[in-house]
């Protein structure tokens, strides 16, 4: 992380980090307590193609609520931002490339889950600034080309894996 942002940088990285990681938490938290919960989307993610539905599901809410929490708290920034690229990845691939570009687009296009994974990779590439844990912390202390590697990497590739293991669409989607 670049030590010498000035203060209004640092604010912004703090919007950010705060932003993704509290939205990606409710979209989590939602899985498993609101709703159809767990079997809802176990359901749902059997309807797509991700299956088994039950295991995708509580990855997804897992994954959803563990690194929207360490986004929040600025924490393992380049692996939390991995983490939601993932996420966007899949549901790119999954739901919304077939629906077109535009959010606005029947079925809901890509624009709003490839703008967050663009966000997403913008803060593990920069960090998430003096406002963080890992400022306080510096658990990882790489260079911002290495930041951005390891996150696009990361972030990707777990979609990709997850992907190849479990999604099967039926010949109709």
């Amino acid at each position: 992380m670049n030590q010498s942002y000035p203060v209004v940088v640092d604010v912004a990285l703090l919007a950010l980090h705060l932003y993704l990681g509290l939205m990606i938490v409710a979209h989590g938290y939602r899985k498993f307590f609101v709703g159809g919960r767990l079997a809802g989307t176990a359901g749902w993610f059997e309807s797509i193609g991700v299956r088994p539905g039950r295991i995708n599901a509580l990855a997804a809410a897992s994954t959803e609520v563990g690194a929207g929490i360490l986004l929040t708290l600025g924490l393992l920034t380049p692996l939390a931002a991995a983490g939601l690229i993932s996420l966007m990845v899949v549901a790119i691939v999954t739901v919304h490339r077939k629906n077109g570009f535009f959010i606005f687009n029947k079925g809901e296009g890509i624009e709003y889950t490839l703008g967050l994974a663009v966000a997403a990779l913008v803060l593990g590439t920069l960090g998430s600034g003096r406002y963080s844990l890992d400022h306080l912390w510096h658990p990882l202390h790489w260079s911002t080309t290495t930041d951005f590697v390891v996150t696009l990497v990361l972030g990707v590739g777990g979609a990709l894996v997850q992907l190849a293991a479990f999604y099967r669409p039926s010949r109709a989607a």
